[in-house]
Order: structure tokens, then sequence, then C-alpha cells
């Protein structure tokens, strides 16, 4: 016998929206009607609360698990900010903040994102709830600058909008008209907040960040926040102490299937092919950092032995580490970080590059910037390239901007 999801469907309402006339769809109140059938995701629910506990116990094994945070941070902005269409990479990020990039909107965009989540991250950390008003906030520090500032930064939208397709009559989908737009986000916050009737956080996870797509708030940028309200979501429950779990490259690596099924869910009601797909994809994310953060440990911990095997090394250690926490560097910037002196560092940084750990990266004979490569590597999965690809845009100045 087919399961009978019609009840779940929402509702199409015909609006004009630059003059055509367009089928918007208005989603149905959480939790879906009939319930979720919780006990047929128990085995995958298990693996993935397994999988987010080994990922949340990182200190253990880490030395400094906010350095990795830090970068591990950067990737999922990067990734984030490819599934809407920017170029930017790990690496290009890397050299926008650290001043050594110009001119490269793409990198100012995903630069944004970081602000924006680290905004987001704070205000949860500090006891405010997750709600439409840090939705919004998050919003305006996302869209503060560049392509997108000019969509009313921390506003919901105002006007209709629309999916896919040249004008709305060809859209792939249409989003609830304004006023079913604010009702439908009003009812997603009562769900978060609600005192009852509570599912597996993972499950409420995976349908607040379809009923948020579908309500679609914001003219920009709703792909990049809706996807930080899954991770915001874990941190302020507490499922996770740190914010490390983050779903764009499991999204970005199935997109099809990913808006196949949010699809499914408007057109059918299938929800429980999406909690499916997002369960499966926790367990595989969190599992890839763990991993990820095993073998950066491991990279530093077999880089500095080989470093320990050279007489008089101590200079070449400090070196080391400071590539740990900035592993797109000047000569510069490294002598300033460390206090040693240029000579000092040129002359460490040119054993490391005899050893494989350092590498530059510009070709040039003044105004070099080197990288710790196989540091990259680990980081870039999935980003794009791990050395820089717009080498006409490096600055020339060796001195950062303050």
């Amino acid at each position: 016998m087919t399961d009978d999801y019609s009840t779940r469907i929402g509702q199409f309402i015909t609006t004009t929206t630059l003059g055509e006339a367009v089928r918007a769809y208005v989603p149905k109140p959480l939790p879906p009607n009939p319930p979720i059938r919780i006990e047929t995701f128990y085995p995958l629910l298990d693996a993935a609360n397994q999988a987010l506990g080994r990922l949340d116990g990182l200190q253990a094994i880490l030395p400094d698990v906010n350095m990795l945070l830090y970068f591990y941070n950067r990737r999922e902005a990067v990734l984030s900010s490819q599934i809407e269409g920017t170029q930017s990479s790990l690496s290009e990020l890397l050299l926008f903040e650290n001043h050594l990039l110009q001119g490269d909107s793409d990198a100012e965009e995903v630069s944004n994102y970081v602000a924006a989540m680290e905004h987001g991250l704070g205000r949860i950390r500090s006891g405010f709830p997750l709600s439409n008003r840090l939705l919004r906030e998050m919003h305006e520090v996302l869209l503060r600058s560049g392509r997108g500032s000019d969509k009313t930064p921390g506003e919901f939208r105002k006007s209709q909008n629309w999916i896919g397709g040249t004008r709305p009559g060809n859209a792939v989908y249409v989003p609830p008209p304004v006023e079913e737009m604010l009702e439908t986000m009003s009812n997603l916050e009562k769900f978060l907040h609600r005192d009852s009737g509570h599912l597996p956080l993972l499950i409420d996870a995976a349908l607040a960040h379809v009923q948020f797509e579908s309500a679609h708030p914001f003219l920009d940028g709703n792909g990049r926040i809706g996807r930080l309200l899954i991770t915001l979501l874990l941190c302020e429950r507490q499922v996770l102490k740190t914010p490390s779990l983050y779903l764009s490259l499991y999204f970005k690596e199935k997109r099809d299937q990913y808006y196949n099924l949010l699809q499914k869910v408007r057109l059918e009601g299938d929800w429980e092919a999406w909690v499916e797909f997002f369960l499966v994809g926790v367990r595989e994310t969190a599992d890839q950092a763990c991993a990820t953060a095993v073998a950066v440990r491991d990279l530093f911990e077999f880089d500095e032995s080989r470093i320990r095997l050279i007489p008089r090394s101590g200079s070449m250690i400090n070196v080391h580490v400071y590539l740990e926490h900035r592993p797109i560097t000047t000569l510069q910037q490294v002598s300033e970080g460390t206090g040693l002196t240029l000579a000092t560092v040129a002359k460490a940084m040119e054993q490391l590059q005899a050893l494989g750990v350092a590498e530059e990266v510009t070709g040039r004979r003044r105004d070099r910037i080197f990288a710790y490569a196989n540091y990259l590597d680990l980081l870039n999965e999935g980003t794009g390239p791990s050395i820089i690809s717009k080498q006409s845009k490096v600055s020339s100045s060796q001195t950062p901007r303050k």
C-alpha cells in the first residue's frame, strides 16, 4: 500500500509578478502531518549521532582545535558560496583576508559569509535565540558589500522572487508571496521554539532547512543562510560544542539529488526521502571532517619530525608552527609573527622548501608568497585549486594593510 502524503502538500496560490501569472507555493506549517515515521530512521539517526559525537570529540586528538575550525569554517564559506556561483577558492579567500589579493569580488563575497557565520555563532554563544531576527542580522552581514548589497540586506523581501528560469513564467520554483512568506517564517520560528512534541534534533534540522528554502525569505543569499541554519541549530541545542559540521560539500556534490528532493517534498509531501538523504549527509560529512582532522594532525607531526632531524632547526620549527596557523604568507609576515629576522626567516623557508613542506607560489624573485601546500591540499577538498589561480591579482606589497 502506498503512503498517502497528500495532506502534507502545501497550497499553490496564483499571483502576478512582472506581468505574469504564476503559481506560488505556500508550505504547510511544521511538523508534517501525517508525522514523520521516526522508527524507520533509527539506524541512520544512530549512525549520524555517533559520527557527530566523534566530530565533537576532536579536542581530544588535536592540539589546537580552534585553529582547524578557523580554516574549516572558511572552507565551508567557500563551498557554500560556490553553490551560488562564486569562483573563489579557499587559498584565494586566505590571500584576500591576508591583504595579498586585490580586487576580487568573489573572495570579498566569501569573506562576508565568514563574517555572517561568526556573527550568528557569536550571538548563539551569548544566549541569543535562533530566530528570524538573528537570520536577518546574519543576512545583513552577508550582503554588506559586493554582489547582492542592493538586495535589501537584513530585511525579508517585500516583493515576489523565483528560482531558476529567466523569468517568473518559466521558473523552476516560485516561493510564497510576501504575506504568506512572513507567516511561513513566523511558523518556522514557532516550530524551532516549541516546548513539546520534539522530534530528534537532526530531523528538526532537516525539516527546518527545507522549510526555510521553500519560504525563500530574502531577495538574495537564501541558500547560504539556509545552510548556516543547520549548524546554528545544532550549536544552539548543544549537540555540537564547536561549529564543526557543514553540509555544503555534500549538497554541492549531490546538487541534482538535493534539489530534486526539495521539490519532492513540495510536490509529493515526501519528507521521508529528504530526511534519509539528510541523515546520510550528516554521517558522511562528520566522518569526513574527522578524517581530515586526523590527517592534518598526522601531517603536522610528520613534518615536525623531519624538521627536528636537521641540526639547529629551532627557526624552522618556529616558521613551521607559523605556517600551521597561516598556511599562505610572506617572509615579512612570518618575521613579524615570529619575531625572527627576515634573513633568518628566509633561510628557514628555503630549508622548508627543500623538505617539501613549504612552496613558493608566485614564481617571482621579489614579493614572494609561500604556502604550506600539503596542508592546503587537505583543507581544500572540494573547493577547487589549492594554490593561487589568479596570480595576476596578487598584491605586489609584502606589507599587509592594517
